[in-house]
This record gives C-alpha cells, sequence and structure tokens, in this order.
C-alpha cells in the first residue's frame, strides 16, 4: 500500500499508461478515457475532477494555470492540480511512487 492519499484524475494529454502502472502500485488513478471525458474542454476536465474530489494531472500547465487561479478568484474549491513534465510513462508514474 502506498502513502498518496488522494485520488488522482488523469486528463487526455496524460499517456493512460500512467494510471494503469500507479493503480498496479495500489493508486487510485483514473483517466479522461476511463470517465468518459475524452474531447472535453479544460474547463469541464477540472470540474469533472472536483465532483469526483479528485487532483488533476495534466500536461497543460498554461490553460490549467488560469483555471486555477479563476477557481481561487471566485472561491470555489478544488482539489489540486498537478502539472507533470512530459516524460515517459513510466518516469512519470515512478516520480508519484
Amino acid at each position: 500500500m502506498n502513502g498518496l492519499f488522494i485520488c488522482l484524475y488523469l486528463d487526455e494529454d496524460v499517456n493512460v499508461l500512467v494510471a494503469q502502472l500507479l493503480r498496479s502500485r495500489g493508486f487510485d488513478a483514473t483517466t479522461a478515457r476511463d470517465a468518459g471525458q475524452l474531447q472535453a474542454t479544460d474547463a469541464e476536465q477540472l470540474a469533472y475532477a472536483v465532483s469526483q474530489g479528485r487532483t488533476l494531472v495534466t500536461h497543460n500547465r498554461t490553460d490549467f494555470e488560469e483555471l486555477v487561479v479563476d477557481y481561487f478568484n471566485s472561491g470555489q474549491i478544488h482539489y489540486g492540480v498537478i502539472f507533470a513534465v512530459r516524460r515517459s510513462p513510466q518516469d512519470l508514474a515512478q516520480r508519484c511512487y
């Protein structure tokens, strides 16, 4: 069992293999594909993550930084956003262990 206490939601920019690798290590990780959220807008992706109580993992820092600021400025709550540098799925998953 791992010590991670958050549930992860990987948007469609993050390779689905990352979620598979994390789940194999006992993490709670799901993807936009798993959730039927492919082709959803960035705002919809964040709203979905919030609705599920999940931390969003994305490579799309530029767009999501603005959304996060908008959330804070409007008093909305989210469960965090992890801006991941593009790396191989294995390397990205290992950085979460």
